[in-house]
């Protein structure tokens, strides 16, 4: 497996324990742990799919990590 392939399995497996764990409700939308776990997994998926030139993915990425940071942010203050 090459290094983008490790980069966006992580990133992506780290979303989706997020939303797993959000549906079985082990969080919730405003826990840190929730826009932690969307935030680094996004930004690895991001940073995976520039590795392989995949524009439309960096973009899905690149807007689902500012939302995190949104989310957090909002969730911090």
């Amino acid at each position: 497996m090459l290094t983008p392939d490790i980069i966006n399995s992580l990133g992506v497996s780290l979303i989706l324990v997020a939303f797993v764990l959000l549906t079985l409700k082990k969080l919730t939308p405003q826990s840190i742990s929730y826009n932690v776990l969307n935030l680094v997994g996004a930004g690895l998926a991001c940073y995976g799919s520039i590795l392989i030139n995949a524009i439309p993915f960096v973009v899905l990425e690149g807007v689902w990590a500012l939302v995190a940071v949104y989310g957090l942010i909002r969730n911090l203050k």
